[in-house]
């Protein structure tokens, strides 16, 4: 899979938590325990993904392999930075 248009959904149980679907896929598709997870999810974006496409928290290569072999790729927010005391 050399580049993929994808709709990309904002889920409203975890903020910075999303999932990327190639366009035209249902969200029926999820597994149950991600769609109740995730809470409800609105569309945020729609764009094409190559392999060489710059992603501010992921790399385009693997949100390719997900989809290709899953059907979707689940970005979770980054974790928190700990401070040490």
């Amino acid at each position: 899979m050399n580049k993929i248009i994808c709709e990309i959904y904002r889920c409203s149980n975890k903020e910075g938590m999303y999932v990327y679907l190639a366009k035209g896929d249902s969200l029926n598709q999820l597994p149950d325990p991600l769609r109740k997870r995730a809470g409800n999810m609105e569309l945020a974006m729609t764009l094409m993904i190559t392999p060489e496409k710059k992603l501010a928290r992921t790399k385009a290569g693997e949100v390719l392999a997900a989809i290709k072999n899953q059907g979707f790729y689940l970005q979770m927010p980054p974790l928190a930075k700990m401070e040490i005391v």
